[in-house]
């Protein structure tokens, strides 16, 4: 499952960089999450990083792109070959 910052993210600016996908970024409003290039930080660290520092807790998992991690494995190594 990608993740994804609901509204009540209160635009602190911890989590965009510690995505190492680099897929958190400032929306019109809120930071967004590119569900094409999260995978819970699957092939870099065991918990995703921006839950981690997340200090009101906005981050969920989206249940509309469940994705198991062999999906989310595939996902980072084929991030890691476009880079």
């Amino acid at each position: 499952m990608a993740l994804y910052i609901t509204d009540e993210c209160i635009n602190c600016d911890v989590c965009e960089p510690e995505c190492p996908n680099e897929a958190i970024s400032p929306g019109d409003e809120i930071y967004e999450i590119d569900p094409d290039r999260c995978t819970e930080c699957v092939g870099h660290y065991d918990e995703p990083q921006c839950v981690e520092v997340c200090p009101v807790d906005c981050i969920p998992k989206d249940p509309n792109r469940e994705e198991s991690e062999a999906e989310l494995m595939l996902k980072y190594e084929h991030l890691m070959a476009e880079a």
